[in-house]
């Protein structure tokens, strides 16, 4: 128990160190912070941003959210650069350097063939008094007190606040640009994510037939319909094709619990009048979050006044918004 103890203690240390580290950033987003913004905004090239060690890895993550996020980016690893990669870089692009100390070998030998290049530079950096932030065009000041490692020298708060700055740059962009959600669905058309922004109600009912029977159908009618149409339940319209209602199987096992005399019973006797419905052309997702929010497996979709079908639950699990 002392061990689990211990090492809750430090796992706590370590949170409270770190996001002390990022609420203090707050502090350091000064004119260079937005003026970098404007610059990349009003740039025709990309962004490469560059760095070495964990660095790096944080370099890779903040490339893969500015590209999703609609702001061109690539990866340069800093050594790699000075070894044939340098030519990557282009006359527009701007280039971002991350490192903690901004006095690593390969920072001082890549800045002065950047400023050669013409680069547009900006430096990420926990230390402003430093070689990078001296010669960088913007300074992105990712001060920390110390590392959340008990020895003050692994990387984690210095690379949890650079994340987080990253962060903070991207989505100032995002915004910058008028970025929106169908945009968003443009750069990541694949798993659960994808689909749920793109894919539509009307694009899950071309696998389903439409249940649906009148107001004045006898009760042999509706069990037909329901178990011929497989979706566990039919909507109920008038003569007019006007949605009245729904019937599910489960208001029939209720209704014959209560009753076996039922010769006589029509669908608008049984039926849920004003169903929970939705449109065609809303998203997929929004059905989901209805079905979950009013605890049902079904919705009646509309095409306008029309019924146009059913979207079950099941269907959407199929899909893999689920």
């Amino acid at each position: 128990m002392k061990l689990a103890k211990n090492i809750r203690n430090t796992a706590v240390r370590v949170l409270q160190n770190e996001s002390e580290a990022i609420l203090n950033l707050i502090d350091f987003l000064d004119g260079d912070f937005e003026a970098c913004v404007e610059k990349i905004l009003g740039s025709k090239g990309r962004v490469v941003v560059t760095g070495v060690g964990k660095s790096a890895l944080i370099a890779n993550k903040i490339v893969a959210t500015l590209n999703s996020t609609g702001t061109p980016s690539v990866f340069m690893h800093a050594a790699d650069a000075i070894h044939g990669d340098l030519g990557m870089v282009q006359s527009d692009d701007i280039v971002i350097c991350i490192s903690k100390s901004g006095n690593t070998p390969e920072i001082k030998v890549l800045v002065p063939l950047l400023k050669k290049l013409g680069s547009v530079l900006v430096a990420m950096v926990s230390n402003t008094n430093s070689y990078l932030a001296e010669q960088a065009d913007f300074v992105l000041n990712a001060t920390i007190g110390e590392e959340a490692c008990p020895h003050n020298l692994a990387p984690t708060t210095s690379t949890t606040a650079h994340l987080a700055l990253g962060d903070a740059l991207a989505v100032c962009l995002l915004e910058g640009r008028g970025f929106t959600s169908d945009d968003f669905a443009k750069y990541h058309p694949g798993g659960s994510l994808g689909k749920q922004l793109y894919l539509k109600v009307g694009d899950v009912l071309s696998k389903n037939q439409v249940p649906v029977v009148l107001e004045d159908a006898d009760l042999a009618q509706v069990i037909v319909e329901i178990s011929g149409k497989r979706l566990g339940a039919t909507a109920v319209e008038d003569s007019s094709g006007v949605l009245k209602g729904i019937i599910t199987d489960g208001d029939l096992r209720r209704m014959l619990q209560k009753t076996l005399n039922i010769q006589q019973m029509k669908a608008k006797d049984i039926m849920t009048v004003s169903p929970k419905t939705i449109s065609v052309d809303e998203f997929a997702i929004r059905a989901l979050n209805l079905m979950r929010n009013h605890n049902i497996t079904q919705l009646v979709a509309m095409d306008g006044e029309k019924i146009a079908g059913f979207v079950h639950i099941h269907d959407l699990m199929k899909e893999g918004i689920v």
